[in-house]
């Protein structure tokens, strides 16, 4: 063999060499490798770390934690306000920021009324500075006509009576004794979603981000639970000025906030994505699209923002 055409070669082997290693195809780092923690908070009824194989985020925690990314997943009253609920996040989060010596800011990806609740603790509870990015998925930011159709429902004379049993059935669940059922479901009300938005403004300093999904449709074999409720939220939206999309209880157009980067990628065998979907709660979502991937996309956007 020449000389000439050896040095050919090895230069080809060494251009597809570098070729691979740009890809990744040939390097050992993860995605969220240098990503600041990420904190995962839960929305209404929710709970933080898994409990045998009742876990909230459907094990998309543990792996964005096997991506490279420090997860925290903390637990905060089932039911409440999110002023109530956003003291007991910011608590959490400190806990676990001090145990690792960690000084440095975080990613906050909220579901539901956990991303109402993260806003409440960037904007008015002195935690901007800690905050790089806040995303939220499927959050009720304008409300849901769901609250409002419950609210209306229930007598005002009743409400203290619902609130007082909701409130013991809650607690004997999560095992925990300061719910506020009735505080929850005033907040997630139009009107009551209104005045959150007036008295928490977007911090300076921190990126908001949002996504969410909507059920195409509601059918009971994808959707048991959400699929009933769908319709009640899809008549009432427009009475408060609301897309009639929705996703079970919250509509689409009450997803959006700051930046919208929109929502998963399906098959067309499946009938949209619902609000226990988005997180594969219960693990009720993995078998109708790549919930994995999904929060990889967050957590990614997430970095490359910080």
């Amino acid at each position: 063999m020449s000389r000439v055409l050896r040095i050919w070669i090895i230069g080809l082997t060494l251009l597809i060499s570098g070729a691979v290693q740009a890809s990744g195809g040939g390097s050992s780092s993860k995605p969220l490798a240098g990503s600041y923690p990420i904190v995962l908070a839960h929305g209404l009824f929710g709970w933080g770390k898994a409990t045998g194989v009742v876990d909230y985020w459907g094990g998309n925690a543990a792996y964005l934690q096997s991506q490279g990314a420090t997860v925290i997943t903390p637990s905060v009253t089932a039911t409440g306000s999110s002023s109530q609920r956003a003291v007991q996040l910011k608590t959490a989060i400190q806990t676990a920021m001090a145990a690792a010596n960690y000084t440095g800011k975080v990613h906050i990806i909220g579901h539901s009324q956990g991303g109402m609740d993260a806003r409440y603790l960037v904007s008015n509870l002195g935690f901007s500075g800690n905050v790089a990015t806040l995303t939220t998925l499927n959050t009720p930011h304008y409300g849901s006509p769901v609250a409002n159709v419950v609210l209306a429902v229930i007598p005002s004379w009743a409400l203290p009576y619902v609130g007082t049993v909701l409130n013991a059935v809650v607690g004997f669940v999560y095992g925990q004794s300061n719910e506020n059922a009735v505080a929850a479901l005033k907040l997630l009300t139009t009107d009551g979603a209104a005045a959150f938005n007036s008295s928490t403004p977007n911090a300076s300093g921190v990126k908001y981000y949002s996504f969410g999904s909507t059920i195409t449709i509601p059918d009971l074999i994808q959707h048991p639970a959400m699929g009933l409720i769908y319709p009640i939220c899809a008549i009432g939206a427009p009475f408060y000025g609301q897309s009639v999309s929705n996703d079970g209880v919250v509509p689409a157009s009450s997803q959006q906030w700051g930046s919208w980067k929109g929502g998963p990628s399906y098959p067309i065998t499946t009938t949209g994505i619902d609000h226990l979907e988005a997180t594969n709660a219960l693990y009720l979502g993995q078998a109708w699209y790549d919930t994995n991937g999904y929060f990889l996309k967050m957590a990614s956007n997430a970095k490359s923002n910080q």
